[in-house]
């Protein structure tokens, strides 16, 4: 007997119909000879309600009340799917994220978990019931509900996953799998079979929505292989595991992008030592998350530095960098949005050249301008302006020989 956890995002329970066609998949799962864990998120839009009806009560509601409103979502969720999985003669049983043993830290709206103790859920299992766990929630030491931010609930599947040692982790959602490149913006982008957590990562981290960066670094952490696949049909998912050397035979495994970005230059800032920290310690202390930076070479004692952040946090900027500017005694600053990031990603850049140029040809060639370049030792990332994002993956895609 295979003990399988299966977690379903909110798309998949955004309605009734949606939770009755959960119920049988657990149940078919179960009646397989399995064991079944389901993890749940709150039905689509319910959070987006919650938040509204916080705003309408209180302009600045504390992180403590709202971590035990937004839990309420997926509470409700995990009542009627043990509700449709009964009707349909099953046996199941809804569990919080406490009742579930989820252990957090006592950071609200964006906790951490810290342990699982799933002495309940084994419990359930052994009576042969299907448990039906909240995502996104935990609570900590002093018995506080605390919420686990984007992605928690694949963060929920993926931990029980492991603290289970089940044998098979599904993380169920509207797409097939992950591709190679999204396909609204590639119709020829095609399903990967199998992809290493490495890859994943960095597609995560570049503006891939399949699954949030941090669900990926738990599955790597305690090695939880998974499926990602579409709970609406029964096609076959890609799966997300160690690589292994055959991964190495693809060079490029997929293009990501990422919208929205914005591009801050800091002129001549004097070159000297601790300079560039007092820029980056401002940012730090006002929680603006940075991505690619820049430092020109230094000419007659001065440098350019450059970075770029999503276009929402320019507005956490205010006068910040500009008075910084102003203290170490540097030029302009210059705050560009309207950009956007290309990225490529494949472990078997390790091992094989040519992938930088034949990106930079292929951009070269359909005429589109590079303003920023990154690379680690399996992405390279480029940021361009916005507008030719599309045109650009569609010529990377290509140039790489991704195409069903």
């Amino acid at each position: 007997m295979a003990l399988i956890v299966q977690k379903f995002g909110g798309t998949s329970v955004g309605t009734p119909e949606r939770i009755l066609n959960v119920a049988r998949r657990a149940l078919e799962t179960q009646r397989e000879g399995n064991s079944v864990v389901v993890v749940v998120s709150a039905m689509s839009g319910v959070t987006d309600n919650l938040i509204k009806l916080a705003k309408a009560v209180s302009p600045a509601p504390t992180e403590r009340e709202m971590d035990v409103l937004l839990a309420t979502g997926e509470q409700t969720t995990i009542a009627l799917t043990a509700m449709a999985i009964n009707a349909m003669g099953g046996k199941a049983v809804s569990l919080t994220g406490a009742q579930a043993g989820i252990l957090t830290s006592g950071v609200h709206t964006k906790a951490k978990i810290e342990n699982i103790a799933p002495r309940q859920i084994r419990n359930h299992l052994k009576d042969g019931q299907i448990c039906i766990v909240a995502g996104f929630q935990g609570q900590t030491l002093e018995g506080r509900i605390t919420t686990l931010g984007r992605g928690g609930s694949d963060l929920t599947a993926i931990a029980i996953a492991a603290a289970l040692k089940a044998d098979l982790c599904q993380i169920y959602t509207d797409v097939d799998g992950v591709y190679t490149c999204d396909p609204r913006v590639v119709p020829e982008a095609k399903k990967i079979d199998i992809i290493a957590y490495d890859e994943l990562l960095e597609m995560a981290s570049s503006g891939s929505k399949v699954m949030q960066s941090r669900s990926v670094e738990f599955a790597k952490k305690f090695n939880v292989p998974f499926e990602v696949r579409s709970s609406f049909n029964n096609n076959r998912g890609t799966i997300v595991k160690e690589e292994f050397i055959g991964l190495e035979n693809v060079v490029v495994r997929g293009i990501s992008i990422e919208r929205n970005q914005a591009k801050v230059t800091i002129t001549n800032v004097p070159d000297r030592p601790g300079t560039a920290s007092r820029f980056f310690t401002a940012l730090a202390e006002a929680n603006v998350v940075i991505d690619v930076i820049v430092q020109n070479i230094s000419v007659s004692g001065s440098t350019d530095i450059s970075f770029t952040m999503n276009a929402d946090e320019l507005e956490k900027l205010g006068g910040l960098i500009d008075r910084v500017a102003s203290d170490v005694g540097a030029g302009e600053v210059i705050k560009k949005s309207g950009i956007a990031k290309l990225s490529v990603v494949g472990i078997g850049m390790r091992s094989h050249s040519g992938v930088a140029a034949t990106l930079f040809e292929c951009l070269g060639a359909g005429g589109v301008n590079i303003q920023m370049i990154s690379t680690s030792e399996i992405k390279i990332a480029v940021i361009i302006d916005e507008e030719r994002i599309e045109q650009a993956a569609r010529l990377a895609h290509e140039a790489f020989g991704l195409s069903a």
